[in-house]
Protein backbone atom coordinates (compact mmCIF):
# COMPACT_ATOMS: atom_id res chain seq x y z
CA UNK A 1 0.00 0.00 0.00
CA UNK A 2 1.08 3.38 -0.81
CA UNK A 3 1.85 6.30 2.18
CA UNK A 4 1.98 9.58 1.25
CA UNK A 5 4.52 12.58 1.48
CA UNK A 6 4.42 16.16 0.88
CA UNK A 7 6.67 17.95 -2.12
CA UNK A 8 7.56 20.40 0.58
CA UNK A 9 8.91 17.68 2.89
CA UNK A 10 6.21 17.04 5.53
CA UNK A 11 5.69 13.45 6.16
CA UNK A 12 9.07 12.55 5.34
CA UNK A 13 12.44 12.13 7.31
CA UNK A 14 13.92 15.62 5.88
CA UNK A 15 10.76 17.22 7.36
CA UNK A 16 11.39 20.36 9.01
CA UNK A 17 8.08 19.54 11.37
CA UNK A 18 8.39 17.12 14.09
CA UNK A 19 6.57 14.42 14.46
CA UNK A 20 5.66 13.90 11.21
CA UNK A 21 5.14 10.42 9.26
CA UNK A 22 3.79 9.33 6.11
CA UNK A 23 0.06 9.78 5.11
CA UNK A 24 -2.57 6.83 4.31
CA UNK A 25 -4.80 7.63 1.23
CA UNK A 26 -7.61 8.43 3.58
CA UNK A 27 -5.96 11.53 5.05
CA UNK A 28 -4.61 12.60 1.66
CA UNK A 29 -7.97 12.04 0.30
CA UNK A 30 -9.40 14.11 2.92
CA UNK A 31 -7.08 16.88 3.67
CA UNK A 32 -6.32 17.99 -0.39
CA UNK A 33 -3.38 19.98 0.64
CA UNK A 34 -0.38 18.98 2.81
CA UNK A 35 0.09 21.15 5.99
CA UNK A 36 3.38 22.86 4.76
CA UNK A 37 1.84 24.46 1.78
CA UNK A 38 2.95 21.18 -0.70
CA UNK A 39 0.98 18.80 -2.75
CA UNK A 40 0.47 14.78 -1.90
CA UNK A 41 2.54 12.09 -4.21
CA UNK A 42 3.38 8.98 -2.81
CA UNK A 43 6.65 7.47 -1.08
CA UNK A 44 7.30 5.38 -4.27
CA UNK A 45 5.73 4.96 -7.53
CA UNK A 46 4.01 1.70 -7.38
CA UNK A 47 4.31 -0.47 -11.13
CA UNK A 48 2.00 -2.54 -13.07
CA UNK A 49 3.50 -5.64 -14.42
CA UNK A 50 3.99 -6.11 -18.23
CA UNK A 51 1.46 -8.87 -17.83
CA UNK A 52 -1.24 -7.23 -16.10
CA UNK A 53 -1.44 -4.54 -18.56
CA UNK A 54 -2.05 -7.81 -21.34
CA UNK A 55 -4.79 -9.04 -19.20
CA UNK A 56 -6.39 -5.34 -19.17
CA UNK A 57 -7.54 -5.45 -22.81
CA UNK A 58 -10.92 -5.31 -23.86
CA UNK A 59 -12.15 -5.34 -19.81
CA UNK A 60 -14.66 -3.36 -18.88
CA UNK A 61 -13.20 0.51 -17.49
CA UNK A 62 -14.15 -0.43 -13.93
CA UNK A 63 -12.19 -3.44 -13.63
CA UNK A 64 -9.03 -1.35 -14.99
CA UNK A 65 -9.85 1.29 -12.34
CA UNK A 66 -9.92 -1.48 -9.57
CA UNK A 67 -6.22 -2.53 -11.00
CA UNK A 68 -4.72 0.74 -11.36
CA UNK A 69 -5.88 2.38 -8.07
CA UNK A 70 -5.74 -0.27 -5.78
CA UNK A 71 -1.94 0.00 -5.00
CA UNK A 72 -2.61 3.79 -4.08
CA UNK A 73 -5.83 2.99 -1.73
CA UNK A 74 -4.26 -0.33 0.13
CA UNK A 75 -7.06 -1.47 2.93
CA UNK A 76 -7.98 2.07 3.55
CA UNK A 77 -11.34 1.16 2.04
CA UNK A 78 -12.55 -2.78 1.47
CA UNK A 79 -12.00 -3.99 -1.65
CA UNK A 80 -15.36 -5.06 -2.07
CA UNK A 81 -16.76 -1.52 -1.10
CA UNK A 82 -14.19 0.08 -3.37
CA UNK A 83 -15.14 -2.12 -6.54
CA UNK A 84 -19.10 -1.70 -5.84
CA UNK A 85 -18.05 2.35 -5.36
CA UNK A 86 -15.97 1.88 -9.00
CA UNK A 87 -19.00 0.12 -10.69
CA UNK A 88 -21.20 3.07 -9.66
CA UNK A 89 -19.49 5.71 -10.72
CA UNK A 90 -18.73 4.63 -14.07
CA UNK A 91 -21.99 2.71 -15.16
CA UNK A 92 -24.52 3.77 -17.82
CA UNK A 93 -26.60 6.19 -16.40
CA UNK A 94 -23.63 8.27 -15.60
CA UNK A 95 -21.14 7.94 -18.19
CA UNK A 96 -23.36 7.49 -21.50
CA UNK A 97 -20.72 5.45 -23.46
CA UNK A 98 -19.21 1.84 -22.59
CA UNK A 99 -15.78 2.67 -22.55
CA UNK A 100 -16.50 5.58 -20.46
CA UNK A 101 -13.30 7.46 -22.81
CA UNK A 102 -13.79 6.10 -25.91
CA UNK A 103 -11.51 6.48 -29.05
CA UNK A 104 -11.65 7.43 -32.59
CA UNK A 105 -9.42 7.55 -35.48
CA UNK A 106 -8.42 11.11 -36.71
CA UNK A 107 -6.04 10.19 -39.13
CA UNK A 108 -2.95 6.86 -40.05
CA UNK A 109 -0.79 8.31 -36.98
CA UNK A 110 -3.86 10.57 -34.83
CA UNK A 111 -6.67 9.36 -32.77
CA UNK A 112 -8.79 11.27 -30.20
CA UNK A 113 -10.02 9.96 -26.60
CA UNK A 114 -13.29 11.33 -26.10
CA UNK A 115 -13.70 12.45 -22.21
CA UNK A 116 -17.18 14.60 -22.81
CA UNK A 117 -19.87 10.89 -21.80
CA UNK A 118 -20.20 11.99 -18.34
CA UNK A 119 -22.76 14.30 -17.04
CA UNK A 120 -20.91 17.86 -17.04
CA UNK A 121 -19.74 17.05 -20.33
CA UNK A 122 -15.92 17.37 -19.56
CA UNK A 123 -12.96 15.32 -18.63
CA UNK A 124 -13.24 16.26 -15.21
CA UNK A 125 -16.37 14.43 -14.78
CA UNK A 126 -13.89 10.49 -14.68
CA UNK A 127 -12.35 11.50 -11.97
CA UNK A 128 -14.90 13.55 -10.11
CA UNK A 129 -17.79 11.35 -10.00
CA UNK A 130 -15.29 9.06 -8.09
CA UNK A 131 -13.95 11.52 -6.00
CA UNK A 132 -17.70 12.49 -4.45
CA UNK A 133 -18.11 8.51 -3.55
CA UNK A 134 -15.09 7.89 -1.95
CA UNK A 135 -15.79 11.57 0.30
CA UNK A 136 -19.67 10.48 1.45
CA UNK A 137 -17.67 6.99 1.88
CA UNK A 138 -14.99 8.17 3.92
CA UNK A 139 -16.97 10.66 5.98
CA UNK A 140 -20.06 8.61 6.50
CA UNK A 141 -17.53 5.94 7.93
CA UNK A 142 -14.94 8.69 10.14
CA UNK A 143 -18.72 10.57 11.00
CA UNK A 144 -17.30 13.72 9.96
CA UNK A 145 -18.04 16.56 7.84
CA UNK A 146 -15.91 18.47 5.38
CA UNK A 147 -15.72 22.26 3.96
CA UNK A 148 -14.84 22.02 0.11
CA UNK A 149 -13.40 25.00 -1.72
CA UNK A 150 -12.31 25.03 -5.08
CA UNK A 151 -11.09 27.04 -7.86
CA UNK A 152 -12.18 26.63 -11.56
CA UNK A 153 -11.32 28.62 -14.77
CA UNK A 154 -14.56 26.26 -16.34
CA UNK A 155 -14.96 22.62 -16.50
CA UNK A 156 -13.31 21.37 -12.91
CA UNK A 157 -16.54 24.02 -10.79
CA UNK A 158 -19.56 22.35 -12.74
CA UNK A 159 -18.19 18.25 -12.49
CA UNK A 160 -17.27 19.20 -8.93
CA UNK A 161 -20.37 20.10 -7.93
CA UNK A 162 -22.22 17.84 -10.13
CA UNK A 163 -20.29 14.93 -7.68
CA UNK A 164 -21.02 16.59 -4.83
CA UNK A 165 -24.25 17.59 -4.98
CA UNK A 166 -25.61 14.39 -3.45
CA UNK A 167 -23.10 14.04 -0.63
CA UNK A 168 -24.67 14.26 2.98
CA UNK A 169 -21.38 15.10 4.35
CA UNK A 170 -20.01 17.94 2.12
CA UNK A 171 -20.80 21.38 1.60
CA UNK A 172 -18.85 22.98 -1.50
CA UNK A 173 -17.74 26.34 -2.41
CA UNK A 174 -16.15 26.75 -6.05
CA UNK A 175 -14.76 30.18 -7.29
CA UNK A 176 -14.87 31.14 -10.96
CA UNK A 177 -13.54 34.37 -12.39
CA UNK A 178 -16.56 36.22 -12.88
CA UNK A 179 -17.19 36.61 -16.60
CA UNK A 180 -14.41 34.39 -17.50
CA UNK A 181 -16.04 31.51 -18.11
CA UNK A 182 -18.08 30.69 -21.09
CA UNK A 183 -21.80 30.75 -20.39
CA UNK A 184 -22.53 27.21 -21.14
CA UNK A 185 -19.46 26.81 -18.27
CA UNK A 186 -21.26 28.93 -15.74
CA UNK A 187 -24.46 27.87 -16.00
CA UNK A 188 -23.38 24.23 -15.91
CA UNK A 189 -22.46 25.65 -12.00
CA UNK A 190 -24.75 28.73 -11.25
CA UNK A 191 -28.37 26.30 -12.15
CA UNK A 192 -27.54 23.80 -9.92
CA UNK A 193 -29.82 24.16 -6.50
CA UNK A 194 -28.85 22.18 -3.62
CA UNK A 195 -28.31 23.11 0.04
CA UNK A 196 -24.25 22.11 -0.29
CA UNK A 197 -23.20 24.29 -2.98
CA UNK A 198 -21.96 27.29 -3.06
CA UNK A 199 -21.36 29.50 -6.12
CA UNK A 200 -18.69 32.47 -5.81
CA UNK A 201 -18.22 34.84 -8.93
CA UNK A 202 -14.87 36.21 -8.27
CA UNK A 203 -13.62 40.15 -9.68
CA UNK A 204 -10.31 38.55 -11.14
CA UNK A 205 -8.70 35.76 -12.94
CA UNK A 206 -9.30 32.17 -12.58
CA UNK A 207 -4.95 32.71 -10.74
CA UNK A 208 -6.76 35.08 -8.73
CA UNK A 209 -9.00 32.45 -7.83
CA UNK A 210 -6.94 29.70 -7.12
CA UNK A 211 -4.89 32.22 -4.92
CA UNK A 212 -7.28 32.37 -2.86
CA UNK A 213 -8.23 28.89 -2.22
CA UNK A 214 -4.62 28.31 -1.76
CA UNK A 215 -4.57 31.47 0.97
CA UNK A 216 -7.45 29.28 2.65
CA UNK A 217 -5.39 26.40 3.04
CA UNK A 218 -2.75 28.09 3.94
CA UNK A 219 -5.01 30.05 7.02
CA UNK A 220 -4.10 27.12 9.30
CA UNK A 221 -7.09 28.34 11.81
CA UNK A 222 -9.51 28.90 9.20
CA UNK A 223 -8.37 25.26 7.95
CA UNK A 224 -9.14 23.51 10.86
CA UNK A 225 -12.51 25.59 11.51
CA UNK A 226 -13.82 24.29 8.66
CA UNK A 227 -12.45 21.14 8.07
CA UNK A 228 -11.07 22.34 4.99
CA UNK A 229 -10.73 19.76 2.19
CA UNK A 230 -10.57 20.11 -2.01
CA UNK A 231 -12.03 18.32 -4.96
CA UNK A 232 -9.62 20.20 -7.61
CA UNK A 233 -6.28 18.38 -9.13
CA UNK A 234 -4.31 19.48 -6.01
CA UNK A 235 -6.03 16.27 -4.35
CA UNK A 236 -4.17 13.08 -5.23
CA UNK A 237 -6.75 11.53 -5.78
CA UNK A 238 -7.99 13.17 -8.66
CA UNK A 239 -4.66 12.46 -10.56
CA UNK A 240 -4.77 9.09 -8.73
CA UNK A 241 -8.26 8.17 -11.16
CA UNK A 242 -6.95 10.42 -14.08
CA UNK A 243 -4.15 7.68 -14.44
CA UNK A 244 -7.11 4.91 -15.74
CA UNK A 245 -7.60 6.57 -18.76
CA UNK A 246 -4.07 6.67 -20.33
CA UNK A 247 -3.62 3.00 -19.15
CA UNK A 248 -7.29 1.96 -21.33
CA UNK A 249 -6.35 3.98 -24.08
CA UNK A 250 -2.70 2.42 -24.22
CA UNK A 251 -3.92 -1.33 -24.07
CA UNK A 252 -6.49 -0.68 -26.61
CA UNK A 253 -3.74 0.24 -29.47
CA UNK A 254 -1.47 -2.47 -28.71
CA UNK A 255 0.21 -1.84 -25.59
CA UNK A 256 2.14 -2.73 -23.60
CA UNK A 257 3.81 -4.20 -26.66
CA UNK A 258 3.53 -0.87 -28.37
CA UNK A 259 4.21 2.87 -27.45
CA UNK A 260 1.63 5.15 -27.59
CA UNK A 261 2.16 9.03 -27.24
CA UNK A 262 -0.21 11.75 -25.74
CA UNK A 263 -0.88 15.08 -26.65
CA UNK A 264 -2.98 16.67 -23.32
CA UNK A 265 -4.29 20.02 -23.73
CA UNK A 266 -3.63 21.63 -20.64
CA UNK A 267 -2.89 24.72 -18.51
CA UNK A 268 -3.17 23.31 -14.47
CA UNK A 269 -0.68 20.31 -15.90
CA UNK A 270 -2.60 17.82 -13.73
CA UNK A 271 -4.14 16.02 -16.69
CA UNK A 272 -0.60 15.10 -18.45
CA UNK A 273 0.79 14.45 -14.54
CA UNK A 274 -1.59 11.72 -14.79
CA UNK A 275 0.05 10.68 -17.95
CA UNK A 276 3.23 11.26 -16.43
CA UNK A 277 2.60 9.04 -13.53
CA UNK A 278 1.20 6.25 -15.90
CA UNK A 279 4.62 6.10 -17.42
CA UNK A 280 5.92 5.87 -14.30
CA UNK A 281 4.24 2.59 -13.30
CA UNK A 282 5.28 1.19 -16.47
CA UNK A 283 2.68 2.28 -19.09
CA UNK A 284 4.43 2.43 -22.67
CA UNK A 285 4.37 6.09 -23.45
CA UNK A 286 7.01 7.14 -25.76
CA UNK A 287 6.22 10.92 -25.76
CA UNK A 288 4.01 13.43 -23.66
CA UNK A 289 2.98 16.52 -25.73
CA UNK A 290 2.29 19.70 -23.00
CA UNK A 291 -0.39 21.77 -25.63
CA UNK A 292 -0.36 25.19 -24.26
CA UNK A 293 -2.99 27.77 -25.53
CA UNK A 294 -1.36 31.54 -25.67
CA UNK A 295 -0.98 31.14 -21.84
CA UNK A 296 1.74 29.84 -22.57
CA UNK A 297 4.02 29.56 -19.52
CA UNK A 298 4.51 25.94 -19.51
CA UNK A 299 5.93 25.91 -23.57
CA UNK A 300 7.90 29.02 -22.82
CA UNK A 301 9.20 26.78 -19.62
CA UNK A 302 10.25 23.77 -21.73
CA UNK A 303 11.93 26.23 -24.38
CA UNK A 304 13.61 28.27 -22.07
CA UNK A 305 13.93 26.61 -18.61
CA UNK A 306 12.31 29.38 -17.41
CA UNK A 307 8.96 29.62 -15.50
CA UNK A 308 8.09 33.01 -15.65
CA UNK A 309 4.64 34.60 -15.05
CA UNK A 310 3.03 36.61 -17.51
CA UNK A 311 -0.47 38.14 -17.54
CA UNK A 312 -3.41 36.30 -17.86
CA UNK A 313 -5.00 36.39 -21.82
CA UNK A 314 -8.70 35.54 -22.49
CA UNK A 315 -8.97 33.19 -25.20
CA UNK A 316 -11.07 30.86 -27.00
CA UNK A 317 -10.20 28.03 -24.98
CA UNK A 318 -10.96 29.57 -21.26
CA UNK A 319 -10.56 26.61 -19.04
CA UNK A 320 -6.16 26.73 -20.42
CA UNK A 321 -6.49 30.50 -19.14
CA UNK A 322 -4.03 30.26 -16.57
CA UNK A 323 -0.77 31.12 -15.53
CA UNK A 324 -0.22 29.88 -11.99
CA UNK A 325 -0.09 25.67 -12.83
CA UNK A 326 0.10 24.34 -9.67
CA UNK A 327 0.08 20.56 -10.21
CA UNK A 328 3.92 21.76 -12.36
CA UNK A 329 4.95 21.22 -8.64
CA UNK A 330 4.17 17.31 -8.08
CA UNK A 331 6.74 17.08 -11.58
CA UNK A 332 9.57 19.36 -9.77
CA UNK A 333 9.49 17.23 -7.18
CA UNK A 334 10.65 14.16 -9.30
CA UNK A 335 12.38 16.03 -11.56
CA UNK A 336 14.51 17.90 -8.23
CA UNK A 337 15.30 13.90 -7.05
CA UNK A 338 12.87 14.23 -4.52
CA UNK A 339 14.80 16.91 -2.56
CA UNK A 340 11.72 18.98 -0.54
CA UNK A 341 14.33 21.51 0.40
CA UNK A 342 15.38 22.45 -2.64
CA UNK A 343 11.84 22.40 -4.48
CA UNK A 344 10.33 24.75 -1.38
CA UNK A 345 13.23 27.07 -2.30
CA UNK A 346 11.92 27.01 -5.72
CA UNK A 347 8.25 27.57 -4.90
CA UNK A 348 9.34 30.25 -2.54
CA UNK A 349 11.22 32.33 -5.29
CA UNK A 350 8.16 32.05 -7.45
CA UNK A 351 5.78 33.28 -5.40
CA UNK A 352 7.76 36.06 -4.37
CA UNK A 353 9.58 37.02 -7.86
CA UNK A 354 7.18 35.20 -10.25
CA UNK A 355 9.70 33.28 -11.45
CA UNK A 356 12.75 30.59 -11.18
CA UNK A 357 15.13 28.74 -13.54
CA UNK A 358 15.98 25.27 -13.93
CA UNK A 359 19.77 24.43 -14.55
CA UNK A 360 20.71 22.96 -18.23
CA UNK A 361 21.08 19.48 -16.67
CA UNK A 362 17.76 19.23 -15.13
CA UNK A 363 15.94 20.85 -18.16
CA UNK A 364 17.34 18.12 -20.14
CA UNK A 365 15.87 15.34 -17.97
CA UNK A 366 12.48 17.42 -18.69
CA UNK A 367 12.65 17.73 -22.58
CA UNK A 368 13.56 14.19 -22.58
CA UNK A 369 9.99 13.58 -20.65
CA UNK A 370 7.95 15.77 -22.30
CA UNK A 371 7.94 18.55 -25.67
CA UNK A 372 5.55 21.25 -25.92
CA UNK A 373 3.82 23.63 -28.28
CA UNK A 374 1.40 26.96 -28.01
CA UNK A 375 -1.54 27.44 -30.03
CA UNK A 376 -2.73 30.70 -30.64
CA UNK A 377 -6.71 31.29 -31.36
CA UNK A 378 -6.29 31.77 -35.26
CA UNK A 379 -4.67 28.67 -34.61
CA UNK A 380 -7.48 27.18 -32.92
CA UNK A 381 -10.18 27.98 -35.23
CA UNK A 382 -8.35 26.46 -38.13
CA UNK A 383 -7.88 23.89 -36.62
CA UNK A 384 -11.64 23.05 -35.35
CA UNK A 385 -12.65 23.79 -39.66
CA UNK A 386 -10.21 21.76 -40.41
CA UNK A 387 -11.09 18.48 -38.49
CA UNK A 388 -14.73 18.89 -39.32
CA UNK A 389 -14.06 19.43 -43.39
CA UNK A 390 -11.76 16.33 -43.36
CA UNK A 391 -13.69 14.21 -40.55
CA UNK A 392 -16.96 15.54 -40.21
CA UNK A 393 -16.42 15.46 -35.92
CA UNK A 394 -16.77 18.88 -34.46
CA UNK A 395 -14.25 19.74 -31.49
CA UNK A 396 -14.23 22.28 -28.81
CA UNK A 397 -11.21 24.79 -28.53
CA UNK A 398 -9.76 23.15 -25.92
CA UNK A 399 -9.32 19.82 -28.11
CA UNK A 400 -8.21 21.92 -30.97
CA UNK A 401 -4.97 23.23 -28.53
CA UNK A 402 -4.17 19.37 -28.30
CA UNK A 403 -4.39 18.87 -31.95
CA UNK A 404 -2.47 21.41 -32.94
CA UNK A 405 0.21 20.13 -30.24
CA UNK A 406 0.23 16.54 -31.77
CA UNK A 407 -0.08 17.17 -35.57
CA UNK A 408 2.78 20.04 -34.55
CA UNK A 409 4.56 17.15 -33.74
CA UNK A 410 7.32 14.98 -36.18
CA UNK A 411 7.67 11.98 -34.93
CA UNK A 412 7.87 8.02 -35.72
CA UNK A 413 4.37 7.54 -37.82
CA UNK A 414 4.02 4.13 -36.53
CA UNK A 415 3.90 5.07 -32.92
CA UNK A 416 -0.10 6.13 -32.51
CA UNK A 417 -0.77 10.01 -30.89
CA UNK A 418 -3.89 10.09 -28.78
CA UNK A 419 -5.47 13.37 -28.30
CA UNK A 420 -7.55 13.98 -25.72
CA UNK A 421 -10.49 15.41 -26.40
CA UNK A 422 -11.62 16.94 -22.98
CA UNK A 423 -15.05 19.08 -23.50
CA UNK A 424 -18.17 18.45 -25.54
CA UNK A 425 -18.03 21.07 -27.99
CA UNK A 426 -21.76 22.73 -27.12
CA UNK A 427 -19.88 24.16 -24.31
CA UNK A 428 -18.48 26.76 -26.76
CA UNK A 429 -20.95 27.67 -29.33
CA UNK A 430 -19.45 30.66 -30.07
CA UNK A 431 -16.18 29.57 -30.60
CA UNK A 432 -17.26 26.69 -32.84
CA UNK A 433 -20.07 28.83 -34.37
CA UNK A 434 -17.25 31.08 -35.62
CA UNK A 435 -14.59 28.09 -36.83
CA UNK A 436 -17.59 26.01 -38.59
CA UNK A 437 -20.38 28.79 -39.38
CA UNK A 438 -22.83 26.14 -37.21
CA UNK A 439 -23.48 25.76 -33.41
CA UNK A 440 -23.06 22.98 -31.85
CA UNK A 441 -26.23 21.63 -29.89
CA UNK A 442 -26.55 20.77 -26.26
CA UNK A 443 -27.00 17.09 -25.60
CA UNK A 444 -30.97 16.43 -25.14
CA UNK A 445 -30.32 16.31 -21.12
CA UNK A 446 -29.65 19.76 -21.13
CA UNK A 447 -31.51 21.47 -23.92
CA UNK A 448 -33.21 23.73 -21.55
CA UNK A 449 -29.59 24.96 -19.72
CA UNK A 450 -29.91 28.34 -20.68
CA UNK A 451 -33.19 28.96 -19.40
CA UNK A 452 -32.82 27.18 -15.29
CA UNK A 453 -32.35 29.95 -12.85
CA UNK A 454 -29.00 30.80 -11.72
CA UNK A 455 -27.68 30.95 -8.38
CA UNK A 456 -24.44 32.61 -7.61
CA UNK A 457 -22.71 35.14 -5.49
CA UNK A 458 -20.00 38.16 -6.72
CA UNK A 459 -17.60 38.16 -4.20
CA UNK A 460 -14.32 40.58 -4.38
CA UNK A 461 -11.16 39.11 -4.90
CA UNK A 462 -10.61 39.24 -0.92
CA UNK A 463 -9.22 37.15 0.97
CA UNK A 464 -11.09 38.23 4.35
CA UNK A 465 -15.06 38.55 2.64
CA UNK A 466 -14.48 35.18 1.13
CA UNK A 467 -13.80 33.32 3.73
CA UNK A 468 -16.78 35.43 6.19
CA UNK A 469 -18.82 33.65 3.39
CA UNK A 470 -17.79 30.41 3.69
CA UNK A 471 -17.69 30.60 7.72
CA UNK A 472 -21.26 31.93 7.39
CA UNK A 473 -22.04 28.50 5.28
CA UNK A 474 -20.59 26.00 6.21
CA UNK A 475 -22.37 23.30 8.23
CA UNK A 476 -18.87 22.08 9.81
CA UNK A 477 -19.44 23.00 13.48
CA UNK A 478 -23.59 23.01 13.17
Amino acid sequence: MSRFISTRGHGTSKSKVEGTSPKSFEDVLLAGMAPDGGLYVPESWPTLEYKTLERMAGIPYADVAMQVMLPFIGDCINHADFRRILAETYESHVFDHASVTPLRQLSPTIWQMDHFHGPTLAFKDVALQLLGRLFDHVLQKRGERVTIVGATSGDTGSAAIEACRHCSNVDIFILHPKGRVSEVQRRQMTTVKADNVYNLAIEGTFDDCQNLVKAMFGDSAFRADMNLSAINSINWARIMAQIVYYVTASVALGGPAREVSFSVPTGNFGNIFAAYVARQMGVPIKRLIVSTNRNDILTRFFETGEMKLDHVAPSYSPSMDIQISSNFERYLFDLMGRDPHTLTGVMDDFKKNGRYKMDEAHMKKARAEFSAHRCDDEQTLKIMRQTYDETGIIIDPHTAVGLHGALSTKDDPSVPIINLACAHPAKFPDAVEKAIGRRPELPERMADLLDRAEYLTPLPNNLQKVEEYVKANSRVKN
